[in-house]
Order: structure tokens, then sequence, then C-alpha cells
């Protein structure tokens, strides 16, 4: 991809500063503003790095025949017409992120680039969600993305790839913010979700250099980059522990939106949205309490809002409102196990209610 406003000698500086040991974005930064550019920084000796407080790590790899090669590599993988670098100072970085103080300074993409000027919601939960939360996961994305919003999220298993995969399934776009390098796709499960996104208008995105692997510490760290594209974040199932929190408080950080759906008290996977929602997260429960905030960035007619209607199927309204146990919903609805074991084989055959577990969850849809 060419980039007119930034000399070739200029973009492989670049590059070589973002592929050197321990340079995060602040450092980066540091260099910038006291060199004025990539190239002159480079140039500059190493005690005037060390003056800085960049370690000597940094200064000592910068003329490494490892960095020389890795700007190469990247040089020649933004030949193609799909492959993209967004740079943090020009026109074509993406607004919201550049908001935040430690915004990436390089940001690599395939796909489409000019989606991520549009606006975006982001969806992120459980890696190990429940079937319910995954078909709400997907609900939700249905309707935003037929609501105009970019759905973003993090390609992970579970909720993320819902969210993705139903965005597209509407011919909406959608967003996937890698915590490794995108020549390092991760997990690779996501390979052929990834190139559908990259060959339908989507995008895939990347902080990290083109072969920086899966590395533990880089998956929080791409979480502000969902959050700060993003005009708010819906956390739909996720625990305490969750790197989805970590999302919803980075979110909440820069000033973003944050909605949480709740669930069953009975649920581990409802605890850390119920968490945030105590923390001042709006409780979302349809698809309208997210847009009725946002009505001036809707660019199109909400085309699945009943989505969400509630069911006026008494043993759907009781599995709404918690799960339970065959035996549980006897109890509960006073309904004779023949009877109710009947019903709910026909629920479930029209996709009202799912068996996980041994418990009975209400579908979203």
């Amino acid at each position: 991809m060419p980039l007119p406003d930034i000399s070739p000698c200029e973009l492989e500086a670049r590059l070589r500063l973002h592929l050197l040991p321990d340079m995060g974005p602040k450092r980066y930064y540091t260099l910038f503003s006291a060199f004025g550019c990539a190239s002159s920084a480079l140039g500059a000796p190493a005690s005037a790095w060390s003056a800085l407080g960049l370690p000597a790590t940094c200064a000592q790899a910068r003329r490494s025949p490892q960095i020389r090669d890795g700007a190469s590599a990247a040089l020649r993988w933004l030949e193609r017409s799909s492959q993209h670098l967004l740079l943090h100072d020009q026109a074509n970085y993406p607004a919201l992120l550049s908001e935040l103080c430690d915004a990436p300074p390089l940001l690599f993409v395939a796909g489409d680039p000019s989606i991520l000027e549009k606006p975006q919601l982001a969806i992120v939960g459980s890696r190990r969600a429940s079937r319910p939360g995954l078909d709400t996961a997907g609900a939700f994305s249905r309707s935003l993305a037929s609501a105009g919003f970019v759905i973003t999220s993090g390609l992970a298993l579970g909720v993320d790839g819902a969210a993705h995969r139903a965005a597209l399934d509407v011919g909406g776009l959608t967003v996937g913010v890698l915590g490794t390098g995108l020549e390092k796709l991760y997990p690779q499960r996501h390979r052929a979700l990834a190139d559908a996104m990259i060959n339908g208008a989507s995008a895939v995105v990347s902080e990290f250099p083109l072969e920086t692997g899966p590395l533990p510490g880089n998956f929080p760290r791409r979480n502000r980059i969902i959050s700060g594209l993003s005009l708010g974040v819906l956390v739909v199932e996720a625990s305490v522990a969750s790197g989805s929190l970590i999302t919803a408080r980075l979110a909440a950080e820069q000033g973003r939106e944050v909605y949480a759906i709740p669930g069953s008290i009975h649920h581990p996977g409802a605890r850390g949205c119920h968490q945030l929602i105590r923390d001042g997260a709006t409780l979302v429960e349809t698809v309208e309490h997210i847009l009725e905030g946002l009505r001036g960035w809707r660019s199109l007619p909400l085309a699945t809002a009943d989505l969400f209607t509630p069911s006026y199927h008494p043993l759907v309204q009781l599995l709404q409102a918690a799960p339970y146990t065959s035996e549980g919903l006897v109890s509960a609805s006073g309904w004779e196990l023949p009877r109710l074991l009947a019903a709910l084989t026909e629920l479930e055959l029209e996709g009202r209610v799912v068996l996980e577990g041994g418990r009975w969850f209400a579908c979203a849809s």
C-alpha cells in the first residue's frame, strides 16, 4: 500500500523502531517527539537514547540484521493491495483510536482500512461461553450490524467468533483485533473466519510486528484497541477474572460506553457482567437499550428489533429468569414430567431452549 505522505526512508525507519525489543508505544512516542522523525531517532547516538530513559537493549538492537530484515519483510508485505499500514500522524489513522495516550504508532491492517473510521461497537465475552451466550452474542451482533455499526472484537474463540460471524451473516462489517502479528494469526481455528473478513470488505488489524506469536501479555494489551476503536463495549458473558472485564475497564477509562447483559445468579459466566452492572455499566436486555443512546450514529434502519421480544411460553419465561434442571422445572412450573419433557423437546427443536450440562437455558432468539 503506498503511503504518499511519508518518504520510503522514513517508513523503513519507523518499521525498524517498531521492531526493537522493549519498544512500546510510549517509548516510541518519546523518541519521535525528541527527534522529530524515526530516521533521526535511528541515527542518534546511544547516549541520547539513554538520556531519554530508553533501555540499552533498544539502542543496541537498532542496527542488527534481524531488525533490518524484519523491516524489509514488512515492506514486502505492504506490496499486496489488501495489506495496509496506518501511521499515527497520518490522516487515515482512526480518529477515536488516536485519542489514546498509548495509541499504536503503527497499525497493520488486512482488508479494508476505511471501515475503521465508521462507527464501531465492540462485543466481547467468554472464550468458553454457553450456547445461550453464543446465541445472545450472535443476535445482538446481527441487530447492531444491521443498524449500520461495525462489530469489533478480538477474533477469539467463543463470544468473539460468534459476534464476527453474525455480522458477516447479515452482510455487515466487522473488525478483528489480534493479540499476535497478522502473519501469526491465533487461534488458527479462526483462519477461515479471518479470511472471510478480509475478503468481505471487513478487516483484521494488529499493532504487533507481523511475525509476533501468541504471547500471553499481548492479549490484555490489545484490548485497549478493541475499546479504543469503539463507541461502546457490550459484554455478553464473562467471569469476574475474564479479559472481557479488562476491555470494559479500559472502555470506561477511555470515556466509552459500557454495556452488560445480565444472567442467572446460578451461572458463573454471568458474574462478570453483574460486577460491571454494580460498577455502573448499562444493564442491557434489548438492542434498543444500546441504540437509544446512539441515535446520531445509526446509518441504517434496525431490521431485527424483535430479536429480544419476550416469549409468552411459560417454560421459556421461567428459563429466561434462570436455568433449571428438568426436575427443577417440574417443581417451578407445576407440570408433570412427561408433559414437561415433551414441551422441552418441541422448544429445543424450535431453537428456543437448549440443554447444557444437565440444565435447560432459554435461547436469545
